[in-house]
């Protein structure tokens, strides 16, 4: 009989970091209510501490509504430079005991500690060191689930929040999954809960219960049947160490909007501003555009085009995006539909610290980066970014990102959440 492997999979998460940062930074915010972002007045509520919670405040909210539902709230702008530091320390507390270390986001990383138990014990005596040390050194709470698969181990680390501990043997994951919400899942947003509930679905045990090929009718078929094996727990992914990242992205949810030309330029303008700055900050270009468009329903496109060259250039970024978002809204059946999300991506990346030129021998084409109007990019690009280096992004821009007519969300926040390179 072939013998079940432990539970070595740690998720690390640092609770409310936003909110639970500024409280280390100012002691007089300590055990209150407070939210990150927004005002009594109005704009978007980026983070909210527990005290806040309680009240119902959440990411994402308007600031008035946080206001009404928590009179004692107090909105602070956000130290945006502060946090990635004192994120990066505290994975560093995660490495020192396993090189095999997946950061996902800012605030929260896998780790594989298989090989490391001969050295700090067992993995629940890990997670109660690397707690430990977070708290003592950095001054933050972390909560931390383990378990044998990255799916259980992230929803332990879920229903431990906040600053807590928990760990799922092989043998009682069936036991431990049966009464908690689908909501845990990971990918089961408020449209999918609302409808596996509208079938009476509300638990991950009935989800498990219910035969894939219902599931997948629910929640279409690729999604259906990886949340039908999530909800078993099959899981084969493995926790993958550090390394050079394959490609580089960013999103923007929208709501819901109609995909005018306006809309659409200004969204991947700024995209492709954030994901051509980060390439060249790195010194990297990609060949290969992906584009992401989200209609309502949760129902997404993807379109993809290959350059001849890899680009690092934001115009040429926007252009080609623009272009394949086009093509995807035109292939729906409606001439005017909604769109809920925008998202780029930019893979095949290699390496681009400097830029060869090519022989005029062929029409000049941007598209082309050796080319004249390619290497004019190349070269505004780059003064663009030495400017922002010394005066910050807000300093010089291109104007639909420059001069959005509408920004919620602070640039440095949205940035602290796209992975590093």
């Amino acid at each position: 009989m072939r013998r079940m492997p432990g539970a070595t999979i740690l998720h690390a998460d640092l609770d409310a970091f936003y909110a639970s940062v500024e409280q280390l930074l100012d002691p007089r915010l300590r055990g209150r209510p407070i939210a990150v972002g927004g005002s009594a007045a109005g704009g978007v509520v980026l983070a909210a501490s527990y005290e806040a919670k309680r009240y119902g405040v959440s990411g994402g909210m308007p600031g008035w509504r946080a206001a009404r539902l928590c009179p004692g709230l107090q909105f602070v702008p956000g130290r945006f430079r502060e946090y990635q530091p004192i994120a990066d320390r505290v994975m560093d507390v995660l490495g020192d005991v396993t090189p095999v270390v997946e950061r996902i986001s800012i605030d929260e990383a896998f780790l594989d500690v298989a090989g490391s138990t001969h050295l700090f014990g067992t993995p629940a005596q890990i997670a109660v060191l690397l707690r430990r040390r977070v708290r003592d050194e950095i001054g933050l709470p972390i909560s931390v689930g383990v378990a044998r698969t990255k799916h259980l181990a992230k929803i332990a680390s879920q229903v431990a929040k906040p600053d807590g501990l928990v760990v799922v043997e092989p043998e009682r994951e069936r036991e431990f999954l049966e009464p908690l919400p689908v909501g845990l899942m990971w990918g089961v947003g408020p449209v999918a809960r609302a409808r596996l509930a509208e079938r009476g679905i509300t638990t991950i045990g009935e989800l498990a219960r219910t035969p894939t090929g219902a599931v997948e009718k629910i929640l279409g078929h690729a999604v259906g049947s990886r949340m039908s094996a999530l909800a078993h727990n099959e899981d084969p992914r493995r926790v993958a160490g550090a390394g050079r990242a394959r490609s580089v992205g960013a999103q923007s949810a929208l709501g819901r909007q109609q995909a005018t030309p306006e809309l659409v330029r200004e969204v991947l303008a700024q995209l492709a501003d954030r994901v051509a700055g980060r390439m060249r900050a790195k010194g990297r270009a990609g060949r290969t555009v992906t584009v992401r468009v989200r209609f309502p329903g949760m129902r997404s496109v993807t379109r993809s085009h290959t350059l001849p060259g890899p680009v690092a250039t934001t115009l040429t970024l926007t252009e080609v995006a623009e272009q394949l978002v086009w093509q995807a809204i035109r292939e729906q059946p409606h001439p005017e539909p909604d769109v809920t999300l925008l998202a780029i991506s930019v893979s095949g990346l290699v390496e681009q610290s400097s830029l060869q030129l090519e022989l005029p021998l062929l029409t000049a084409d941007p598209r082309r980066p050796g080319s004249a109007p390619g290497a004019a990019r190349w070269a505004v690009d780059r003064s663009v970014d030495a400017v922002r280096a010394r005066f910050g992004n807000a300093a010089v821009g291109y104007l639909p990102t420059a001069m959005p007519r509408v920004r919620t969300v602070p640039d440095e926040f949205r940035e602290l959440a796209e992975h590093d390179l």
